[in-house]
C-alpha cells in the first residue's frame, strides 16, 4: 500500500498514526511539496486534486486524510473501536473529525501558514484559534477521549493537529481538559513517537518565529539589576511579552521553596518559557535573539560575527560588569572606596573606548545582543555618577545606544528604581 506523504500537515502524520495502531506497513513515498514534487505529471494522474496525503491500495486511490483514516479501520481494522460502527458513537467520531479539519486544523493555517511567509501575525485569526481550543476543551469536560470512552480515530486526528499547535509554542496548559487529554493520549497512541520526530523535522526547516500572541513567557526579575534590565530590553527587541514577576532580593523572595524549585541557582534573571527554565542573562540574551528574533540580526550566524558579540558578551561579565562589583559592591556594604579596584573601571571603559573605535555598535555595524548587554551596564555605571564623558567613542555609543535600543524606557526606569536605593551612598561620597 502506497501513501504519498509530507511531514507537512497533521493529515498526513495521522495517517501514518492509524495504520501504526491497525498493524499496517505502509510504503511511504515523500513529496516535497516545497519543491512542487505533488504537481509531477505521474503524481497528477494519481490524484488530480493533486493533494498530499494519497493512498494508493492495490490500484484505489483516496485522498483527504480523513477519509483515508476511516478506509483503513473499515478494510483492515480487526475490530470497530477506532472507528465505532454504532450510528451514534460513529457520529459523534464524524462530527470531532469534521471538527478538526474544519475548525481547529484551519484555525492553525490561518493564523500560522501567513507567518510562515513573513506576514504579521493577526490577532483576529489568532482569536480563532483560541476559540477552537475553548471548544475542545469543553469537549473534553469529564471524560478521557475527545468522542467516548476510548481511542478512536478523532483522537488520533486531533492528536496530530493539537501536536503541531505544541510544535510552535501555543500554550496548550491554558486548556486544563485539552491539556491532560493530551498528555494522556501521546501515552497511547500509536506512532506518537514518529509523529513528533516529524514535526522536529518539519519546524527545523520553517523559518518560522513565534510571536507575543502565541505564548508569553514568566520571567523573574529585580529592577535595579542590570542583567534582569538587558532581558527587558532584549524581550522588547524580539518582540516578545515578558510576564513579570518582581522578586524583591533584598527581601529575600528569591530564596523561597517555591523559586528555588524553578532555579536552585536562587538568581535573577530567570526565565519560564512554556516548561524551559533559562538563567544567566547573557544566556537568555542568546536564547531569545535565536528562539524568538524574526532574523539573526541580535545574534549573528555569521561563525566570525557571532564570536565577535560573544567576546563581549564574556568581556562584559567578567570585565566591565564584574569591575562594578568590585568597586561599588563594598560601598554599598559601607565599606570605603578602593582606588585599586577603580583602577579597574577606568580599564575597563578604556577597553570598551577602544572596541568603538571608528564604529557605531560594540561589534559590528548594527545593533546586537552585546550592545543590549553593555548598555544595561554602562547605564547602571551611569547611575553611579561615573564620568562616562571621559571616553569620548563610548560616550558617542552611549548616547546613540540610548536611540536607537527598544526597551530603553524600561531600562531607564529600572535606572531610577536604583537611583532610589543608592542615593545614600551618592550623597555621602559628595
Amino acid at each position: 500500500m502506497d501513501l504519498y506523504y509530507s511531514n507537512t500537515s497533521s493529515g498526513n502524520r495521522s495517517v501514518l498514526m492509524t495504520a501504526k495502531a491497525l498493524g499496517i506497513k505502509l510504503n511511504v513515498k515523500v513529496l516535497n511539496v516545497q519543491r512542487g514534487d505533488q504537481l509531477n505529471p505521474e503524481f497528477v494522474r494519481i490524484n488530480p486534486q493533486h493533494t498530499v496525503p494519497t493512498l494508493v491500495d492495490n490500484g484505489f486511490a483516496v485522498w483527504e486524510a480523513r477519509a483515508i483514516l476511516t478506509y483503513l479501520v473499515e478494510k483492515y481494522g480487526k475490530t470497530d473501536s477506532l472507528y465505532p460502527k454504532d450510528p451514534k458513537q460513529r457520529a459523534v467520531v464524524n462530527q470531532r473529525l469534521y471538527f478538526d479539519i474544519g475548525t481547529l486544523n484551519q484555525s492553525f493555517m490561518d493564523y500560522y501558514y501567513p507567518i510562515f511567509h513573513s506576514k504579521p501575525a493577526d490577532p483576529e485569526a489568532f482569536k480563532k484559534v483560541e476559540s477552537a481550543f475553548e471548544f475542545l476543551d469543553i469537549f473534553l469536560e469529564g471524560q478521557e477521549f475527545v468522542a467516548g470512552k476510548h481511542l478512536t480515530l478523532a483522537d488520533i486526528s486531533i492528536l496530530a493537529t493539537v501536536s503541531t499547535f505544541d510544535i510552535f509554542q501555543f500554550d496548550i496548559k491554558k486548556y486544563p481538559n485539552v491539556d491532560r487529554w493530551y498528555t494522556n493520549t501521546k501515552k497511547v497512541t500509536p506512532g506518537w513517537e514518529e509523529n513528533w520526530k516529524s514535526l522536529t523535522d518539519m519546524k527545523a526547516k520553517t523559518q518560522f518565529r513565534p510571536t507575543n500572541q502565541t505564548y508569553q513567557m514568566d520571567f523573574y526579575y529585580f529592577p535595579s539589576s542590570p542583567n534582569c534590565r538587558s532581558v527587558m530590553m532584549a524581550g522588547k527587541a524580539v518582540g516578545v511579552e515578558l510576564n513579570k514577576k518582581l522578586l524583591n532580593t533584598f527581601a529575600g523572595d528569591h530564596l523561597k521553596p517555591e523559586f528555588l524549585r524553578i532555579n536552585p541557582q536562587h538568581t535573577v534573571p530567570t526565565i519560564v518559557d512554556h516548561d524551559f527554565v533559562l538563567t544567566e542573562s547573557r544566556a537568555i540574551l542568546i536564547y531569545l535573539a535565536e528562539m524568538y528574533g524574526q532574523d539573526d540580526s541580535l545574534y549573528p550566524k555569521i561563525p566570525k560575527e557571532k564570536a565577535l558579540v560573544n567576546h563581549r558578551l564574556y568581556f562584559d561579565i567578567s570585565t566591565l560588569n564584574h569591575s562594578f562589583m568590585e568597586y561599588y559592591a563594598p560601598q554599598f556594604n559601607s565599606k570605603p572606596a578602593d582606588p585599586v579596584a577603580f583602577q579597574k573601571v577606568e580599564s575597563a571603559f578604556a577597553l570598551l573606548d577602544t572596541f568603538l573605535t571608528g564604529q557605531e555598535y560594540v561589534a559590528g555595524d548594527h545593533l546586537t545582543v552585546a550592545d543590549i548587554a553593555i548598555l544595561a551596564s554602562v547605564s547602571t555605571f551611569d547611575v553611579m555618577q561615573f564620568d562616562i564623558g571621559k571616553y569620548k567613542n563610548v560616550s558617542k555609543w552611549y548616547a546613540n545606544a540610548q536611540k536607537v535600543t527598544p526597551g530603553w524606557d524600561e531600562n531607564l526606569d529600572g535606572m531610577n528604581k536604583m537611583k532610589e536605593i543608592v542615593a545614600p551612598l551618592l550623597k555621602a561620597n559628595k
